[in-house]
């Protein structure tokens, strides 16, 4: 047991108190900046296909900019900072979770089921940090009946994803609907699916890329929402609903029911359709 009369526990308790109020201090600073982050991420969704995911690019970023924040308390030995494409962004991530997780930073990790408030108690380096509370980082909500796998039977009609595109005026933009409404199910076709979409004419055979089947009824409860329904670019007959094999709705069942429990799923390569 150390002696409260260390200067490093004396130092580490005043951190600890003033540690909610130096997070409120940095989650307003990134607030400021967070526009440009959100605008930049999207921007490379756009240009590069649907795979990317803004989120952790923002994420990931936030972090960067805390490693290269800490340069300014540098104890004079040289630290080289990692560019973004020296490694993999998985790798990097938890490399980077790591490091900030021993360093004491208080960037947060994520936690099931924890409220946002956090108690000096508990404190670990993010005490009173709350999770960011922005658009584009919120976590997808899947509960609720359109989450439901019972919902999906085999009369249960279904569209590609490029066409809902289309049907809601979104067409010229890959992947801006599933930007716009990360909420939706979709489901990436593996090859087998693929095939058999192909020979039944509901899609062309496009080699390597990828292909979302989203569910008719949710495509069509968004064209009558308020931010569709006037808009004169609607174009419902792009739809082209179709209904699956059995085999293929319980794949997208089993699909459902992983996400909805939080798990992880293999993701699927190649650019969007």
């Amino acid at each position: 047991t150390r002696s409260f009369t260390d200067p490093s526990v004396s130092m580490e308790l005043l951190r600890a108190v003033l540690q909610p109020s130096i997070n409120e201090e940095i989650r307003g600073i990134f607030n400021k900046y967070m526009k440009f982050f959100q605008t930049a991420a999207i921007n490379v969704r756009d240009n590069v296909g649907e795979e990317v995911d803004p989120e952790q690019l923002i994420q990931e970023t936030c972090r960067s900019c805390l490693e290269q924040a800490k340069l300014l308390f540098s104890d004079g030995r040289k630290v080289v900072p990692r560019l973004p494409h020296e490694q993999a962004v998985p790798k990097r991530a938890r490399q980077m979770d790591e490091e900030l997780s021993r360093r004491g930073s208080p960037v947060p990790k994520k936690r099931k089921g924890r409220p946002p408030g956090q108690s000096l108690s508990n404190d670990r380096g993010v005490s009173g940090m709350a999770p960011w509370k922005l658009k584009v980082s919120e976590p997808v909500k899947r509960d609720g009946p359109k989450w439901d796998p019972s919902r999906l039977t085999e009369t249960t009609t279904f569209v590609l994803g490029s066409r809902a595109n289309k049907a809601l005026g979104m067409g010229g933009t890959r992947g801006r609907l599933y930007i716009k409404h990360p909420h939706l199910f979709k489901y990436a076709a593996d090859p087998q699916d693929k095939h058999w979409l192909t020979e039944q004419q509901h899609m062309r055979a496009i080699g390597g890329k990828m292909a979302y089947l989203l569910i008719e009824e949710d495509i069509r409860d968004l064209a009558a929402s308020e931010d569709y329904r006037d808009s004169v670019d609607l174009r419902l007959e792009e739809l082209k609903p179709f209904i699956p094999p059995a085999w293929m709705t319980e794949k997208m069942q089993k699909y459902m029911e992983t996400l909805r429990r939080g798990g992880e799923v293999p993701h699927p390569e190649g650019p969007p359709e």
